[in-house]
C-alpha cells in the first residue's frame, strides 16, 4: 500500500466489520472484569507492556485504550515499523525512552546537538538518572561507553535544520540503539527505521496533529522496544488521551497533503529570504549549500517546511521581525496549518547551555498553508521593522493612505 493510501486507511481496517465509517471513541477510564483471577491476569499482561489477548479485560485506561492503539498502528504503518507507542506529549515520549534505557542498566546516552531544547535540558541535567556525552556525528563511536543505552539525534535538527546521516550514525553506534527525533521530517519525508535506527520519535503535537489544538507524542519502533515503552507508560502514567488519539489519527489522513503543500511554500519563502539584505543567512535544506551530504533525495524525500534565518541586526532585529508579523503568529510550536515564528534562543531553546544555544538573531519559521504571496508580504512588512525609517514610512502610508 502506498504511503498516501496508508495515511488515509491505516488503523481503520476493521471499521466495516464494526459497522461504522469513523473510529468510535472509547473514553472508558475503567473496564469490567469477568473475575478476580482473570482481571489479575489481564493486568499482568498489560502492565508489563504486552498487548491484550482475546479474553483479556482492558482493565484501566492507563494500561490500554482502543483509540490510542488504532493511532499507534497507523503511525507504525507509515513509519514502516513493527509497532508504535503513543504518549501525552513529545517530552513524555522522550522521557519514557530514557527511562527504558535506565531500567535496563544502560543510563549513558550519546547525543548530537542541536536537539529540541526540552530534550537538551533533560539530558544535560541528568534529571532521570541518565548521563550524557555530547558528540558530533563523526565522534559517536569514540563517545560510546559499556553502559551506553541510546544514541540520540534529531534530523532535521531544531532549530537550525542541520541534517544528519542516519546510516552513518547507526554504523558508529554498533549495537547501541539509535533514537531519531523525526518531528520536522514526519513519516512523509523520512523513515529513520529504514536507515537502521531503532526508535523514531515524534512530537505529534506538531505536524501529525497539524492544527494546534491537541498534544501528543509517539515512538515508532520494534516490538521488543514497544513492550519496554508500554511498561514505562503504564507505571508512570504518561498516556495519550482517547480524545487526542482520535484527533491524531485523523491528522494522519491529511498529513501527506499538508506536508507537501507546506514544503512547496517554504521553498519559495526560503529563496525570497535569501535575497533580502536584512537577512544574514537562511537555513533550509532545499537551498544550495545547505545539504552538503546530499541527504535530501537519499534519506529525505524533500526538504520540509521549516525555515530558519538569521538577521544582520542581531537579536534586536530578530525580535522586531517576530513582533511585527501580522499574519504569521509569534508563538512557539510548529507544523500546523497556520504559520508561526519565534526566536528559538529566547523560547524553545532557552534552557540550553550557553555554548549550545542557537544564535540570538535566529528566527524559526514554521510555514503553514497560507498563500505564499501573503506570507512573503507579511515578512516584508516585518523586515521593514528592522529599519526604523522604513518602518515609520510604512506605518505612515497605512494610517494616512
Amino acid at each position: 500500500m502506498m504511503r498516501d493510501t496508508a495515511a488515509v486507511h491505516a488503523g481503520r481496517e476493521d471499521l466495516t466489520r464494526l459497522g461504522t465509517h469513523v473510529p468510535p471513541l472509547d473514553a472508558s477510564s475503567t473496564y469490567p472484569l469477568a473475575s478476580v483471577e482473570s482481571g489479575g491476569a489481564s493486568y499482568d499482561q498489560l502492565a508489563t507492556g504486552g498487548r491484550p489477548r482475546p479474553h483479556d479485560s482492558l482493565v484501566y485506561q492507563r494500561l490500554w485504550n482502543p483509540n490510542v492503539a488504532r493511532f499507534e498502528r497507523a503511525l507504525a504503518d507509515l513509519e514502516g515499523a513493527e509497532d508504535a507507542v503513543a504518549f501525552a506529549t513529545g517530552m513524555a515520549a522522550v522521557t519514557a525512552s530514557l527511562l527504558a534505557a535506565v531500567a535496563a542498566g544502560t543510563p549513558h546516552v550519546v547525543a548530537v546537538r542541536p536537539v529540541y531544547g526540552g530534550t537538551d535540558h533533560l539530558l544535560a541535567t541528568g534529571l532521570l538518572g541518565t548521563r550524557v556525552t555530547w558528540a558530533s556525528p563523526d565522534t559517536i563511536a569514540a563517545a560510546l561507553e559499556p553502559d551506553t543505552g541510546l544514541v540520540i539525534i534529531e534530523t532535521p535538527a531544531n532549530p537550525s535544520l542541520d541534517l544528519v546521516d542516519i546510516g552513518h550514525v547507526v554504523a558508529q553506534a554498533g549495537e547501541v540503539p539509535v533514537l531519531v527525533d523525526n518531528t520536522f521530517a514526519t513519516p512523509v519525508l523520512q523513515q529513520p527505521l529504514a536507515h537502521g535506527a531503532i526508535l523514531s520519535l515524534h512530537s505529534a503535537t506538531k505536524f501529525i496533529g497539524g492544527h494546534g489544538d491537541l498534544m501528543g507524542g509517539v515512538v515508532a519502533t520494534t516490538g521488543e522496544w514497544a513492550e519496554r515503552l508500554r511498561r514505562v507508560r503504564a507505571i508512570t502514567g504518561g498516556l495519550l488521551s482517547p480524545q487526542a488519539a482520535v484527533g491524531l489519527h485523523r491528522g494522519l489522513q491529511t498529513l501527506p497533503v499538508r506536508v507537501r503543500a507546506q514544503q512547496a511554500t517554504a521553498g519559495q519563502i526560503a529563496e525570497w529570504l535569501s535575497d533580502r539584505p536584512e537577512v544574514a543567512q537562511v537555513h533550509y535544506p532545499g537551498l544550495p549549500g545547505c545539504d552538503p551530504q546530499g541527504i535530501v533525495g537519499r534519506q529525505m524525500s524533500g526538504p520540509g517546511s521549516i525555515v530558519a534565518f538569521t538577521l544582520r541586526g542581531g537579536r534586536d532585529a530578530a525580535a522586531a521581525v517576530a513582533e511585527h508579523c501580522r499574519l504569521i503568529t509569534h508563538a512557539v510550536s510548529l507544523g500546523g496549518v497556520d504559520s508561526l515564528i519565534q526566536e528559538a534562543a529566547a523560547l524553545t531553546h532557552r534552557p540550553v547551555a550557553d555554548e549550545a544555544k542557537p544564535d540570538a538573531s535566529l528566527l524559526r519559521l514554521s510555514v503553514g498553508l497560507e498563500d505564499a504571496a501573503d506570507l512573503i508580504a507579511d515578512l516584508e512588512w516585518a523586515l521593514g521593522a528592522t529599519h526604523p525609517v522604513a518602518a515609520h514610512s510604512q506605518v505612515h502610508e497605512l494610517t494616512n493612505g
